[in-house]
């Protein structure tokens, strides 16, 4: 954008501001995004699908609208590059594009609304608290039982269903440390127990609790014990 001469110089104006500003056409496809989400079933169906992978019958049952209905805003939102969906013989099931676009959205739609869970009170309130639990276990579950497997809070999230804000928070609220704090002692305390009950060599203990390279692994061990898993395997 090719600058202009303002009528009044207030000296409030950044420098370049002007040249930097994007074109009139991404604000309107800023607007438009923006209409597209002035519904606020919609915007539920968008969350929702940010989380889990449904079919149009148990989207509109979820939220209570018709079928019909349910489909005309898949219809919209899939249009708009926020949705994708795959057929699975007769049924249909859709979740949410990974764009940019759609992230960005997601994040807002959170930021607004503040979808959190930050303590065990606010669970017991607004949640199934015990359903919760139950996933958190599970979760536990599959991460202890291949140390080897790392997944990140994002996968985590969406293979249960569970909004990684409040998996975040539920797993502190169980296990009293959060997930990656948890994960780091539990891969480090099973490495003690290989050192002293087998003879493993320390970089195929290190392979065995999730840890690539063997230098990673030694200064996570030192900094979790205070001594070298070669020391720790001396002395005990």
């Amino acid at each position: 954008m090719s600058e202009k001469i303002l009528p009044h110089n207030h000296g409030t104006l950044p420098e370049h501001l002007q040249s930097k500003m994007p074109k009139a056409e991404i604000f309107d496809i800023v607007s438009e995004l923006l209409k597209l989400m002035s519904d606020s079933k919609r915007i539920q169906i968008f969350w929702l699908l940010c989380h889990c992978e449904e079919c149009v019958i148990n989207i509109s049952a979820l939220l209570e609208m018709s079928s019909s209905a349910a489909s005309y805003n898949l219809k919209l939102l899939k249009t708009a590059g926020l949705v994708i969906s795959r057929r699975e013989g007769k049924e249909v099931y859709y979740t949410v594009a990974k764009t940019p676009r759609s992230e960005a959205l997601h994040k807002m739609v959170e930021s607004i609304v503040e979808v959190a869970c930050p303590s065990e009170e606010a669970f017991e309130e607004n949640y199934a608290y015990d359903s919760i639990v139950q996933t958190v276990n599970e979760v536990h579950e599959l991460l202890t039982s291949d140390l080897k497997k790392r997944c990140t809070i994002e996968e985590l999230a969406q293979n249960f269903h569970i909004n990684q804000t409040t998996l975040k928070a539920a797993f502190k609220t169980v296990f009293g440390q959060p997930l990656a704090a948890y994960m780091k002692e539990y891969r480090i305390k099973r490495a003690m127990e290989f050192l002293t009950q087998s003879n493993k060599s320390i970089s195929e203990i290190a392979r065995e609790v999730g840890y690539e390279s063997q230098s990673k692994f030694t200064q996570a061990f030192k900094n979790v014990t205070g001594v070298l898993p070669k020391d720790y395997r001396k002395t005990h």
